[in-house]
């Protein structure tokens, strides 16, 4: 007797993320895309949000799609120059608080509108397109990278790390307010697309945006970049004359602020350091990026070296030398590149067990280690992965090079996001083949 053949799939209801389909590399059709970002990245100064823009929509553009992106101007630093001829920048001055000028550039998208063919898609992201603009846009699409609901998470972690000299903040109760804001206008934005598995099961729940709009697209960097390359780490820890005798290395990357979990982490070395001789001997701590902490990591002695912001390849270097990854991030929205990019580069991670890390990343303890949100629970993750040594690390860290390469690739994530592009502007591109008829 015959099988019976699966139906095909309607993408607009598919419950998990996009990335776990597979797409055709050859667009059916060249869309003309209107991008609005409040900021465009430049050299190592940028964010998640103004990465995600930069990476998915150069990757759109080298496909043959026309992008006109509408962001603001920096007066402290030169725009970078694009070979590409399908890239069309719209420049206007932020406001006061660094967001687009709405009026602006909803009469700078309007001019480009009504050029040639009309944009046959929107995308947002984040609120760089205010939903009293946006209500009226059926074909577009807005990435959310953090929603408050998320942010009530870190606010409790962070005034569960508060010391008694701290003062304490209200901003619980002005939080939860800030939610009952987003489940009001949320609506109002066609398409919602979620960097993270938790993030899109929360704005259909408790957000009550109908599944039909919200859509799982995990965040993705450059492969061609993020790759194992061991003469590159050898290289990298030569000239930071790092010893061969040394049997772990750790790597941080990032803001080096508060919210990132750095008086956590700071605090967790700290005590690992005075009550293990053998730990400090043995380990090497290597901090890329900039801020407050970075000074005050000098307090913790020669072995933790704070490298400064690295640009990308530098950081390809930098992931290439460690022995494996830590992100002790407080922040539970969005999808940190960071925990992505070392994944890619072949290297275990560890994290804070958060929902977005959790559902989306370290799914299990064959790639890497999570801990909860406080000084005892990090060092016994340290601990644990100094134990394990380095052949189990390398190890876990081919199996989150596995995953990496299945979900977190910038051609997954755009591929994904093109095809999304794709359904909203046609509808018969939201059925997608079962590969199993």
């Amino acid at each position: 007797m015959m099988q019976k053949q699966k139906e095909d799939i309607d993408l607009l209801t598919f419950p998990s993320a996009w990335n776990h389909l597979s797409f055709s590399s050859d667009p059916p059709k060249t869309l003309k895309i209107a991008l609005f970002v409040k900021k465009w990245p430049h050299r190592s100064h940028a964010g998640g949000l103004e990465r995600h823009a930069l990476t998915l929509h150069l990757a759109l553009a080298k496909k043959g799609h026309q992008l006109h992106i509408f962001t603001t101007t920096s007066p402290n630093s030169s725009f970078p120059r694009y070979s590409t001829s399908n890239l069309n920048f719209h420049f206007s001055k932020p406001t006061a608080g660094g967001y687009l000028e709405q009026a602006v550039v909803w009469k700078q998208f309007q001019v480009q509108n009504s050029t040639g063919r009309p944009f046959n898609v929107v995308h947002t992201e984040s609120v760089g397109l205010l939903h009293t603009r946006a209500k009226n846009l059926t074909n577009l699409a807005v990435t959310w990278h953090g929603i408050a609901y998320e942010t009530i998470h870190s606010d409790i972690i962070q005034e569960l790390l508060r010391t008694p000299e701290e003062q304490q903040a209200n901003v619980l109760t002005e939080r939860a307010m800030k939610v009952v804001e987003e489940v009001r206008f949320f609506p109002r934005y066609s398409h919602h697309v979620a960097t993270s598995d938790h993030a899109g099961d929360v704005l259909k729940r408790i957000y009550m945006i109908p599944e039909e709009r919200v859509h799982i697209i995990l965040n993705g960097v450059n492969e061609e970049i993020f790759k194992p390359d061991i003469s590159q780490g050898n290289d990298f820890k030569e000239k930071f004359g790092i010893s061969k005798s040394r049997s772990l290395i750790l790597g941080m990357a990032g803001r080096l602020v508060k919210d990132k979990g750095h008086p956590l982490i700071f605090e967790a070395l700290k005590q690992i350091f005075m009550e293990n001789n053998k730990f400090q001997q043995d380990v090497i701590v290597l901090v890329a990026g900039d801020g407050p902490w970075g000074a005050r990591y000098g307090d913790l002695g020669a072995n933790v070296l704070v490298l400064g912001p690295l640009e990308q390849a530098q950081l390809a270097s930098f992931y290439n030398a460690i022995d494996i990854f830590v992100n002790p991030t407080l922040r539970a929205q969005g999808l940190d590149h960071t925990l992505l990019e070392a994944m890619l580069t072949g290297k275990p991670v560890m994290a804070t067990r958060l929902a977005s890390i959790t559902g989306s990343v370290i799914v299990g303890p064959e790639m890497g280690y999570t801990f909860s949100p406080n000084v005892s629970s990090l060092k016994k993750a340290l601990y644990r992965a100094w134990n394990d040594g380095r052949e189990v690390l390398e190890k876990k860290g081919k199996a989150a090079r596995q995953r990496g390469l299945q979900l977190f690739t910038a051609t997954k994530m755009a591929a994904a996001y093109e095809r999304l592009f794709l359904c909203i502007s046609e509808e018969e591109y939201c059925k997608y083949q079962n590969p199993y008829n």
